[in-house]
């Protein structure tokens, strides 16, 4: 009896100190981010290449652990391990090189979040010859952040958005052929292309299709070096097919051709009309974007190269419904280079 009453009076103390912990310690939420200025939008690389947009693993691991330091002097051992089992987020993936992630199985892949990561680069060497009829393979577009354009009282900004997409939006096994003199990449083949939604500061959601599809980019010189910069453009496809059908049933060349009374469309006045036509007459739209990239890191022995990358593109029209928003997309990217006699 003795044991059990001690038992109950530890087990209370304990429950007192979690509790008044959550109710005097606890973080602040942060605010929401404010939309950034329209100058973020602008191709602009030497804040990606010195590594400032993106922070480190190290770092984020560091400041989620440090997150339960207003705990650690309230709770017990046993009751702190507990409570950081239960609010701290598994971290992300580590990226490793395309050496080591093709000696793993699918099994060691499979829910690691690796599928989702573009490979990093070792430095060996300055730079990588481009010689005629070379082409790239494997090449890879990761994002780090998505700003959309967002009606303000300011006007159109960018404003930071969060991801809803799981991790299935990374670009990957992406090839084509390369040229010197002025070096040129003409995407050809490969996984490019990724539907994708963020989440807007106002609580609406916007998908858009990440892609480069098409993309023929260029840069003076015939080596990538660190520094080396290169982009162009690339078409962006419509996020949906013809054969979508929306809530109503109503598609491109599928299901109803309108799902409001005939008369009501062509009643006299155009209040509306115009809206509601979009909304039927379903079609097909195409956009185009932009890239920007700059090689930061070379592997010479292997022909790896990797860098950061600024796109610009395109969002989701509801085939022909809305507006298009632009869409910044910031992130690193991965490619080989390899000659045209190259065996897999």
């Amino acid at each position: 009896m003795a044991r059990s009453t001690a038992a109950l009076a530890t087990a209370g103390v304990v429950l007192f100190g979690s509790s008044a912990a959550f109710l005097a310690g606890a973080p602040q939420p942060r605010a929401p981010p404010a939309p950034a200025s329209y100058a973020a939008a602008k191709f602009e690389l030497s804040e990606l290449a010195s590594g400032q947009s993106f922070s480190s693993e190290e770092e984020e691991q560091s400041s989620a652990a440090g997150g339960l330091s207003w705990a650690a002097p309230l709770l017990g051992l046993g009751a702190a391990l507990g409570l950081a089992c239960g609010v701290l987020a598994p971290a992300p993936a580590r990226a490793i090189t395309a050496e080591q992630f093709s000696q793993l199985t699918y099994a060691q892949v499979r829910g690691s979040g690796l599928a989702n990561r573009c490979p990093t680069v070792d430095s060996v060497g300055d730079k990588v010859e481009v010689k005629a009829g070379s082409k790239i393979i494997n090449m890879c577009f990761e994002p780090k952040s998505f700003a959309v354009e967002f009606e303000t009282d300011k006007g159109k900004e960018f404003a930071t958005t969060r991801l809803t997409t799981r991790q299935t939006y990374t670009l990957a096994f992406i090839e084509g052929k390369l040229e010197p003199n002025p070096v040129t990449f003409s995407e050809s083949d490969g996984m490019d292309f990724a539907a994708t939604t963020v989440k807007l500061p106002d609580g609406e959601y916007q998908p858009f299709l990440f892609t480069v599809k098409g993309l023929v980019a260029k840069g003076e010189g015939s080596a990538f070096k660190p520094g080396f910069t290169w982009g162009g453009e690339f078409n962006v496809p419509s996020y949906r097919t013809g054969g979508f059908l929306d809530p109503k049933a109503r598609g491109m060349y599928l299901g109803y051709d309108q799902a409001v009374a005939l008369p009501a469309l062509q009643a006299d006045g155009s209040a509306g009309q115009a809206e509601l036509f979009r909304a039927t007459n379903k079609v097909f739209d195409q956009g185009k974007g932009a890239i920007e990239m700059e090689v930061n890191k070379v592997n010479a022995d292997l022909g790896e190269i990797g860098g950061v990358f600024v796109s610009k593109q395109p969002s989701d029209t509801d085939m022909g419904a809305k507006a298009p928003r632009t869409v910044l997309l910031k992130g690193i990217f991965y490619g080989k280079v390899v000659e045209k006699d190259y065996v897999r």
